[in-house]
């Protein structure tokens, strides 16, 4: 269908709707999250829920995990840190290296905010049946393998 001004429509480009989920996957997640009264973003979840399954590993291996630059992970367990919710320690096979590990309290938020992020997920693709959302993330997760391995 043509546009009010006579142009024809845009094609929906994959970049233009990975963005636009990403915006209501990033505002969904903050929403839910707010509302069960906790305060982190979705990429501090992701390196707590990481650091759940690792424990020990450090900053180089957390981007890694979690496929975001150093930097920003720098940043993400400095804010943890601040938190109480990660622990720096001394890797003590190299003394200048230091592991990182959730407190007791990053435990027991991880524990507690999982089952609201889980609920969140199927919210962040509404209008899809519950076939078309698994094939959605068996495409998504696909593509996302392919790109991680070629680059």
């Amino acid at each position: 269908m043509d546009r009010a001004d006579g142009q024809p429509k845009s094609p929906l480009l994959p970049g233009h709707l990975i963005r636009r989920l990403h915006q209501i996957s990033t505002q969904v997640f903050h929403d839910r999250v707010r509302e069960a009264g906790f305060d982190l973003t979705p990429v501090q979840f992701a390196a707590l829920d990481a650091l759940r399954y690792q424990p020990g590993m450090d900053q180089a291996g957390l981007a890694q995990a979690i496929a975001k630059d150093r930097a920003t992970v720098g940043a993400v367990v400095d804010r943890l840190v601040q938190k109480g919710l990660v622990s720096r320690i001394v890797n003590p096979q190299d003394k200048r290296g230091r592991e990182l590990r959730l407190t007791g309290q990053g435990e027991e938020l991880v524990a507690a905010l999982t089952p609201v992020v889980v609920a969140l997920q199927p919210d962040i693709l509404p209008g899809l049946s519950p076939e078309e959302y698994r094939r959605f993330v068996a495409l998504a997760a696909k593509a996302a393998t392919a790109a991680s391995e070629s680059g």
